[in-house]
């Protein structure tokens, strides 16, 4: 199921929890004949994280960036081991909402990993995902929350509680990924989402088979030979057709029309590894360095066009999220 989240016996410490960002790059069988459904391959990243710090306090209190949704996730989990404590969460930053980055899924575990060490309770990292209703549908939040680094998760089962990953391996440390952020959409989410996995047909069975193929034959090894072109065409390719898929329910292939039109102008300059990270907006583009990366965003911020957009780049995060003890805890009041 997953790392068990060791206890923190010392009442007068606080727990910080730093989780990353991920990008969620498709799911592989939408069919489920074969007796599981989804299966999908994902990337966690530097650079955009949710940070927080807990420490005991007479109530349960949240401040900073996405506090009401963290105290909804804290009650949730503190209801969950009848727990009657207080505590005071406060975020440093969070990873934006709506945007196909995760937010939810780490946000939740950040939470829950740092309540139960603050309490002195141990539990595994999928236990919890269930606690706060992550996980439903992709264990890639899980993943890169416990290991990071390039994931595919195989998919539910009838039996599944949370999709378990089935392969991780480390992305290469010199490329990196660039955001492309619009600000002014958002993805689905919550009914939404819901309402959207009930509308879907039953993904064609040989559509399912040609997106194993290129995950199994053409993703992986690329990663493994540091093999960007091929990396970049495999991923283009499951971009396209889980788009399709899914383009009646998000406005077509891509959420963002805006975002879509910046992965033509890379595109144009030989960047071959574009795609729009779950639901979107958030779009990403896979270049070979630093350098290229620089040089690409320098140029693309200084389109008229591109003024809607953002763009970061990130690399890949070959480790988990990270739990610190610290020796001496704050107390509101």
């Amino acid at each position: 199921m997953g790392a068990v989240v060791p206890a923190l016996r010392d009442k007068s410490e606080s727990v910080s929890v730093v989780a990353p960002a991920r990008l969620h790059l498709g799911f592989l069988d939408m069919n489920g004949d074969l007796g599981r459904v989804f299966g999908s391959l994902g990337l966690a990243l530097c650079g955009v994280e949710t940070r927080l710090t807990v420490w005991r306090a007479p109530e349960v209190t949240a401040g900073g960036p996405s506090n009401e949704r963290a105290l909804r996730f804290a009650r949730s989990l503190l209801s969950a081991y009848r727990l009657e404590c207080g505590a005071h969460l406060e975020l440093e930053s969070a990873i934006p909402e709506h945007a196909g980055l995760g937010s939810g899924t780490q946000l939740a575990l950040a939470v829950s990993a740092a309540l139960i060490r603050l309490f002195g309770r141990e539990d595994d990292l999928g236990s919890l995902a269930l606690i706060s209703e992550r996980g439903a549908r992709s264990g890639i939040g899980l993943g890169a929350f416990e290991q990071g680094g390039f994931l595919v998760d195989g998919g539910r089962a009838g039996h599944t509680k949370v999709p378990p990953i089935i392969c991780r391996l480390s992305f290469p440390e010199a490329w990196r990924v660039i955001l492309i952020l619009d600000g002014e959409r958002d993805g689905l989410s919550g009914e939404g989402e819901r309402a959207a996995f009930e509308k879907l047909p039953p993904m064609a069975p040989g559509i399912s088979d040609y997106l194993c193929r290129l995950a199994l034959m053409q993703v992986l090894p690329a990663l493994v030979e540091h093999d960007l072109s091929s990396f970049g065409r495999a991923i283009a390719a499951i971009q396209a057709v889980v788009g399709d898929y899914f383009a009646e329910c998000q406005g077509g292939r891509y959420t963002s029309p805006v975002v879509a039109k910046a992965f033509d102008w890379f595109k144009l300059r030989g960047v071959e590894g574009v795609g729009q990270s779950s639901w979107g907006p958030t779009g990403f583009a896979v270049v070979e360095s630093a350098t290229k990366a620089a040089e690409l965003v320098q140029e693309a911020s200084s389109l008229v066009s591109a003024k809607r957009l953002r763009f970061k780049v990130c690399r890949g995060r070959n480790e988990g999220a990270q739990v610190q003890v610290n020796q001496r805890a704050r107390h509101v009041g």
